[in-house]
């Protein structure tokens, strides 16, 4: 009898917990509470902007050789606006030239598009994509063809180039952009070549109203800074260098980047220099490091950390080694009124 009481007890205790662990209803039950993080916008990789539509997303880099001549046919220009980043190279002569990146914009047309150079597939080798170009020296374009890009020149362009008849040879050669990106490349999208601040943070640095890169007469910018929309207005001679369609040219960061050059007008960028950073209104002296090909040039203050710009657009001007950058401070606030 005792035997059989302590199993029926044992029965109930079993039947009395299982009630009370998980077969009961919605009331016993925990409920479980659920936080959704929306996942950060995506931004475009050369600008650091956001990327609203994602259309930056499914782009490679297209990169345009971009004449500069100071000749009457020559200025202005179409479609440097719109890139991301431009670098300027000196050419023979102290000409200078264009490689101008696009990937969050497409503008209808891009040109004059002038011949590769040597100091160019050593540009385009970290982001790869597109290179458009007329043509060049035969070791330029060998050099090219080892490059990680697809190269499209005149030849292999089809319709996504065309010749203009209000410009002399060999200034009227124009792309069409989205055709041009429609010859394809990769990767999709490019890796950065920048890093950039958070969106509430600014640039410390030494405030400057405007600098002038000291390339040969004629060749040789000042830029502007432009506090309203935190980007340097660029002019030559004190005329605003504008684009054929009427904009000036604005962008958000200039770099200097101090250039060894090895005769024939051919830059070295891969080592190390000088490097001052203008962004946010402010002069930042630092160093450019890039020990190799496939790596972007890495910008650094005294300290070897990153100088991290505005996000936006950014043109590089890769000046030889000794060339003066005349910097104009910016005036000292005001006192407050007493």
């Amino acid at each position: 009898m005792r035997r059989r009481f302590l199993v029926a007890l044992a029965l109930t205790f079993a039947m009395a917990v299982a009630a009370c662990g998980g077969g009961g209803g919605d009331d016993d039950t925990e409920q479980e509470s659920t936080t959704t993080t929306a996942a950060p916008a995506p931004v475009a990789p050369l600008t650091g902007l956001p990327d609203t539509d994602g259309a930056a997303q499914g782009r490679p880099a297209l990169t345009v050789k971009v004449d500069n001549a100071d000749f009457e046919n020559v200025r202005p220009q179409t479609g440097l606006d719109r890139a991301d980043v431009v670098y300027e190279e000196v050419t023979e002569d102290g000409i200078t030239r264009f490689a101008a990146i696009f990937q969050s914009q497409v503008p209808a047309e891009v040109g004059p598009i002038r011949s590769v150079r040597s100091i160019d597939p050593d540009l385009v080798t970290p982001i790869g994509g597109v290179f458009a170009y007329s043509g060049g020296a035969q070791t330029n374009v060998e050099k090219l063809l080892q490059a990680p890009v697809n190269s499209v020149d005149e030849s292999a362009a089809g319709d996504a180039m065309f010749r203009v008849d209000t410009k002399d040879a060999p200034h009227n050669l124009f792309g069409r952009v989205q055709l041009l990106f429609d010859k394809g490349g990769q990767p999709v999208p490019p890796p950065p070549l920048f890093q950039y601040v958070e969106e509430a943070e600014t640039v410390a640095g030494e405030p400057t109203a405007a600098f002038t890169v000291g390339f040969a007469p004629g060749y040789a910018p000042t830029y502007s800074y432009d506090a309203t929309t935190r980007t340097w207005l660029r002019d030559i001679g004190g005329v605003p260098f504008v684009m054929s369609d009427g904009p000036q040219i604005a962008p958000t960061n200039v770099i200097v980047q101090f250039t060894e050059y090895t005769g024939g007008g051919e830059g070295v960028v891969l080592g190390e220099g000088d490097a001052w950073i203008f962004s946010d209104g402010q002069l930042v002296r630092g160093r450019w490091v890039r020990p190799a090909v496939e790596q972007p040039a890495q910008y650094v203050d005294a300290a070897g950390q990153p100088i991290n710009l505005v996000p936006g657009t950014t043109w590089v001007e890769l000046l030889p080694i000794g060339g003066p950058v005349d910097v104009l401070p910016a005036a000292p606030p005001a006192p407050p009124s007493s």
